[in-house]
């Protein structure tokens, strides 16, 4: 890549100086350290006087809210059971259920694209506010994208602030994001993890009881992860059950950015609208799938309505190593890979 010329080396100084009208508000101003940071992902969440729901409520933090993070500590009597963390923050303590860890990391924005091609980006900020362009309304706000989802971009334009903007290849339509905010992802970050092995050697197998999921080569585990799976609930007649199928299943398509939120198969009532859902590994033509998440912290209990949510680091591990193999060299034309994959266990 080319050096900046000095005009666009002024335009990345200027806006230094005001990231501020694009990047998230804090409530605390001196001393910040984004390395303990957390968002509000739901439309509140409460602080208590003691790690515990049962203690006092002293306060409340709403969506989208940055949390300065002091420590993790277990709840009072281990409690909840399934998932015993909570933060102490400002004033009391947060259950970390409904809060996302996150980071605040800048980006050299890219030059160019080659014609014809996509190009995979992450979110590296708590959240950026993508834009529509049309000549009649010029730049009007559109998605709210959020740390760790993960979107197409074919092209680069510059953007309302004068500098490079790139445009989101999306489900939804097409809109546009920072280029600061957003993370291009190397072809070596998607390398397939011990690609050579025969497709039999693999499996994976999900504890629906003990909310675990764990990958398995030769019948040896190499990789576990905690996951939240469907919850039981009503469904009128005709809808897709909520509860995570149990079964013998294959992957059968892989896709690493896909927008959710057709009522169906989202994972909380709050999030309708779901863009760049990571490392999506479908395995079932109802949509049931391997994802991660960056709407809750609540793994060890079923949340979604369906499929199997994980930590998005994990997820990426399990979309590198799993059957069919996503090939880097590929990737850029072929956004998707769909073939006859690793071997799946669902059980209780």
């Amino acid at each position: 890549m080319s050096t900046l010329s000095r005009r666009d080396f002024l335009k990345l100084g200027g806006l230094a100086l005001g990231t501020l009208a694009f990047t998230p508000s804090v409530k605390f101003h001196l001393g910040f350290d984004d390395g303990s940071l957390v968002r509000v992902a739901t439309d509140s969440v409460s602080v208590y006087k003691e790690p515990s729901d049962e203690s006092a409520i002293v306060g409340t933090w709403y969506r989208d809210e940055l949390v300065h993070v002091y420590e993790e500590v277990k709840g009072l009597n281990g409690e909840p059971k399934l998932n015993p963390i909570w933060y102490r923050v400002w004033g009391g303590y947060m259950h970390r259920a409904h809060l996302q860890k996150v980071k605040i990391l800048y980006n050299k924005p890219m030059e160019s694209l080659a014609e014809g091609t996509r190009q995979l980006v992450e979110v590296t900020v708590p959240f950026t506010q993508a834009y529509q362009h049309t000549n009649r309304y010029g730049w009007q706000p559109n998605l709210r994208l959020y740390y760790e989802s993960v979107h197409w971009i074919d092209a680069i334009g510059e953007g309302p602030d004068g500098i490079p903007w790139y445009r989101v290849f999306d489900a939804s339509g097409v809109y546009h994001v920072s280029s600061l905010h957003v993370r291009p992802i190397p072809h070596e970050d998607l390398s397939p993890i011990s690609p050579d092995l025969p497709y039999e050697a693999k499996r994976i197998e999900v504890n629906l009881t003990t909310q675990m999921l764990t990958a398995l080569e030769y019948d040896k585990p190499v990789f576990e992860a905690k996951i939240a799976s469907g919850v039981a609930s009503v469904r009128k007649p005709g809808q897709i059950s909520t509860i995570t199928p149990i079964g013998e299943f294959r992957v059968f398509e892989k896709k690493p950015a896909v927008h959710m939120g057709d009522g169906n198969l989202f994972a909380d009532v709050d999030d309708y609208e779901l863009p760049g859902v990571p490392w999506t590994m479908y395995f079932t033509e109802h949509g049931h799938a391997f994802h991660g998440t960056y709407w809750h912290d609540n793994f060890g209990t079923p949340m979604s309505h369906g499929c199997v949510n994980m930590r998005t680091s994990e997820a990426r591990w399990l979309f590198r190593w799993a059957m069919p193999p996503f090939k880097a060299d590929k990737y850029a034309t072929e956004y998707y890979v769909r073939d006859y994959g690793t071997p799946i266990r669902i059980f209780y």
